[in-house]
């Protein structure tokens, strides 16, 4: 699959949507702190080569060493740097979720590692809690952390844990400290168009940390990056988080009734997003109805990429978008 051709939420070939429940961000958003710390970014300036004050307060910020800290241009830029280290290293498989992001399966094919039907026989692992596209938990996943070989690398997917709405992490501290861990704040923040992303390496992986630090070009975040990661570990931008969770749940509720009084049959979530499957009438597709949908500015993630067809996945959203959505749909399947 080409660049041209990955699927993703958020802008596409018509533009931005109007109203857009294909992206995960926080809808309370953009994070003032942030925000404004992004706007004060100076970008006539390289960002310090080694990050040193950045490393520091991200390994402040999760109680960790300096040296387990990476940063990445973005969560895709890191799995595909990961992925090409386990490659270089002679792995041969990898493991996928049964469900998950697509940027797993296109940068293992990208260097041509299969796709392991077993974990046992692969040796790198992808794992995503909450997950995506659904939102939960992802089955067995402590056994699956435990049971793995020493010299497999697991890799959590962290995007939508501090956008976590309900439940707890599945994962012990020592199990955590076990894996690779990929955090995004620009989902939480609000701020998606700003790339940065860092990793947490596990204990005892400082030969694997040194040898991703090689294959990282220079410079891979920006100064607007750099920004809002430091804005991201103060207590100004935690506090707006902690604040913007009471209004997503609230959010949250409300859009699932609104769904299920569509006949959407919506699935259990833990995140600020859920899957839902479309009550389709008059033999009209789904991919119809989105196509359709987006034509009036409102643009749904289809689930099929991720290997749930039939369903769409909803970044929680404001009451007004709510609205904006069942009108569009009430409205499709008169003129349908």
């Amino acid at each position: 699959m080409s660049a041209k051709q990955r699927i993703h939420g958020g802008p596409d070939g018509l533009g931005a949507p109007l109203h857009d429940f294909s992206t995960n961000s926080n809808a309370c958003g953009p994070c003032p702190a942030a925000l404004a710390a992004v706007r004060q970014a100076d970008a006539t300036r390289y960002p310090d080569a080694g990050y040193t004050a950045l490393h520091r307060q991200l390994a402040a910020f999760h109680g960790v060493d300096d040296a387990r800290v990476l940063l990445a241009a973005s969560a895709s830029e890191f799995i595909f740097r990961i992925t090409a280290l386990v490659a270089g290293q002679g792995a041969r498989a990898v493991w996928l979720p049964p469900l998950s992001y697509g940027d797993y399966a296109q940068a293992s094919g990208a260097h041509g590692l299969a796709v392991a039907r077993k974990p046992e026989d692969a040796q790198l692992l992808w794992a995503c809690e909450p997950s995506s596209p659904l939102g939960a938990a992802q089955a067995d996943l402590p056994a699956l952390v435990d049971g793995c070989k020493a010299q497999t690398l697991v890799v959590l997917d962290r995007a939508y844990e501090p956008l976590r709405l309900s439940a707890a992490a599945t994962l012990s501290p020592q199990q955590l400290n076990n894996t690779w861990q990929l955090w995004t704040p620009n989902k939480a923040l609000g701020l998606t168009g700003v790339r940065a992303a860092y990793a947490i390496a596990p204990l005892g992986q400082e030969d694997s940390a040194a040898a991703l630090e090689q294959l990282c070009p220079s410079w891979p975040v920006g100064a607007h990056g750099e920004a809002m990661l430091q804005a991201w570990t103060g207590r100004e931008a935690q506090d707006w988080l902690a604040a913007s969770l009471e209004t997503l749940r609230e959010w949250k509720a409300r859009q699932i009734a609104v769904c299920e009084s569509l006949g959407w049959r919506c699935l259990a979530s833990e995140a600020n997003f859920f899957c839902a499957q479309p009550a389709l009438l008059d033999g009209l597709s789904l991919q119809q109805a989105l196509a359709a949908l987006r034509a009036q500015g409102l643009k749904l993630r289809d689930t099929a990429s991720f290997g749930l067809p039939g369903h769409v996945r909803l970044g929680v959203q404001p009451p007004a978008v709510q609205d904006a959505l069942h009108n569009a749909w009430q409205q499709l399947f008169k003129t349908s």
